[in-house]
Formats: C-alpha cells, sequence, structure tokens
C-alpha cells in the first residue's frame, strides 16, 4: 500500500526554535543532581526538518521536553519564534513513540483532541476530515484503536498533533515500534506531510539511516571524556534535497561517521 498525502487547503507558519545554553540535571537516588544535559546550543530555522542522534539516556527526549514546554532547563533558555517557552506551549505539538489513542473513542475522536479550544464544531469536523485524508485514514474515521494497525495508529497520533496547528512539531522516535516496512512507509508519509502543512519539526531517533533521509541536519548529542551530561558533539547537514535516495553513496559516507560518533565503528574500521 503507497501512502499519499492529500494536496493542502491551508498553510501553517513553522516557527523558529533557539535553543542557547541549554542545561538539565536529576537528582540521582543519593539526591544530588546528576546532570543530563550541558550547554546544548542550537538554532533551528523556521521549516527545518531536525533529527537529534545520540546514545540511549543521553537527554534527546528531555531535550525534546524543553522544547514542547513539558520540562524545562535549569540552565540556558528555550525560545519559539523568539520569545521564551515558559510552560506548555501552544505553538507546538508533541507525537510520541506509542501513540496514546484513547481506546473508547473512534480514529476521528481521538484527532478532534488536537484541535485547539474553542474551535467551531463545524470548522472542526472540517479540520479532522481533511487531516485524516491527508494521512491516508479518511476510510477508518469510525474504527477504534483496537481495529487499526500500529501504523495506522501512528498516523492517527500524527493527525492529532496536526490538528493543535503547530509552528514546532516535536516527534520522540514516532516510527520506532514498527516494523521495518512500515517504518519506511511512514517516513515517507512524514516528508509528504511536511510538504502539506509546513511546521519545523524536530525529531529524536535512534536510526541513522532514517535521520539522514529525513532530516535536513542532524545534531549528535554525547558527553565530552570526564565531563557528566551531554552536549552538542557535532552537526550534519544532510546532502541534496529531499525525498533522498536511500541508497546514495553520500549518505552512506555520512553514516559510517554518524555511527562511528555514536561509537559504532565501520566493519572496515574494525578490521585495522
Amino acid at each position: 500500500m503507497t501512502l499519499t498525502a492529500a494536496a493542502p487547503t491551508r498553510t501553517n507558519r513553522a516557527l523558529s526554535v533557539s535553543l542557547q545554553g541549554v542545561g538539565r540535571a536529576f537528582a540521582n537516588g543519593a539526591g544530588a543532581a546528576r546532570p543530563v544535559l550541558r550547554d546544548v546550543s542550537i538554532d533551528i530555522v523556521p521549516g527545518e526538518i531536525v533529527a537529534l542522534l545520540g546514545p540511549s539516556g543521553c537527554g534527546k527526549s528531555t531535550l525534546l521536553r524543553q522544547i514542547s514546554g513539558l520540562d524545562f532547563p535549569d540552565a540556558g533558555e528555550v525560545s519559539i519564534d523568539g520569545s521564551r517557552v515558559t510552560g506548555i506551549d501552544q505553538r507546538s505539538a508533541v507525537a510520541f513513540q506509542e501513540p496514546r489513542l484513547l481506546p473508547w473513542r473512534t480514529i476521528e475522536r481521538n484527532v478532534e483532541l488536537g484541535l485547539p479550544k474553542g474551535t467551531r464544531r463545524a470548522d472542526g469536523r472540517a479540520r479532522v476530515a481533511e487531516l485524516l485524508k491527508l494521512v491516508g485514514l479518511a476510510h477508518a474515521n469510525t474504527l477504534r484503536p483496537r481495529e487499526v494497525s500500529g501504523g495506522m495508529a501512528q498516523r492517527a497520533s500524527l493527525a492529532r498533533s496536526l490538528a493543535r496547528n503547530p509552528g514546532v512539531l516535536v516527534l520522540d522516535e514516532p516510527f520506532g515500534a514498527l516494523d521495518a516496512l512500515t517504518r519506511l512507509r511512514m517516513q515517507d508519509l512524514l516528508l509528504e506531510i511536511h510538504a502539506a502543512e509546513p511546521a519545523t519539526i524536530v525529531l529524536v531517533t535512534h536510526d541513522v539511516d532514517e535521520a539522514l533521509y529525513l532530516a535536513d541536519r542532524v545534531v549528535l548529542l554525547g558527553s565530552e571524556p570526564g565531563i557528566d551530561g551531554a552536549t552538542v558533539r557535532r552537526i550534519v547537514t544532510a546532502p541534496g534535497d529531499r525525498p533522498r535516495d536511500r541508497g546514495a553513496a553520500a549518505l552512506a559516507e555520512l553514516r559510517a561517521d554518524l555511527l562511528d560518533g555514536l561509537g559504532v565503528p565501520s566493519h572496515h574500521t574494525a578490521q585495522h
């Protein structure tokens, strides 16, 4: 099955994201503060797709929570469109690895949950129908989550996030729980959604190939020897325009470099 996004009938205004010197620490079992993020600075331009890569536990999801206002930095500042994020921010929307759909509501009613407060009933119905068509779920609007596949549930989750009309879309490993083929199809759908509903996207993934296929830039997070707390180790610009050729030689070279940065050397390096 090919997933094809419908033509857009509206345009969102993508917003910039700026992280300046962001730091975050959490208390450990002994009550002492353990730094998770340290001096993270990234400027993201409107409409850009940025992927965050790094070892497990390096603070990638914590950084997403700072952007969406679900958590607060201990140091530094996060801003969207030039104004500081001080709490849950209506300018951003979040989708997680698990779709988190309410099982007693239909797909259509789950997507409705993302609509801004005060949306007129008729406008809301039209917007939900538009989004379901965009993600290829118009035929499944009356089904409940238990009646759809994992990929369909994740598409419904994306539609719910888009219902807010966000300027920034924050995705925390959105395809991590899907099978390999569905994951590839969802990557293509995300690019189609981005073209139809322009928003700035910040994406956490553990998949280097996914990062290079989707993102304009890939941010490699990690800790420096002897220093607690992850920071920006490297920022890589992906070559060419989207959609990219998954088998391109330039992507293969960057893949090897990023894997090396993650502590996974190429076979060639491992043999010497």
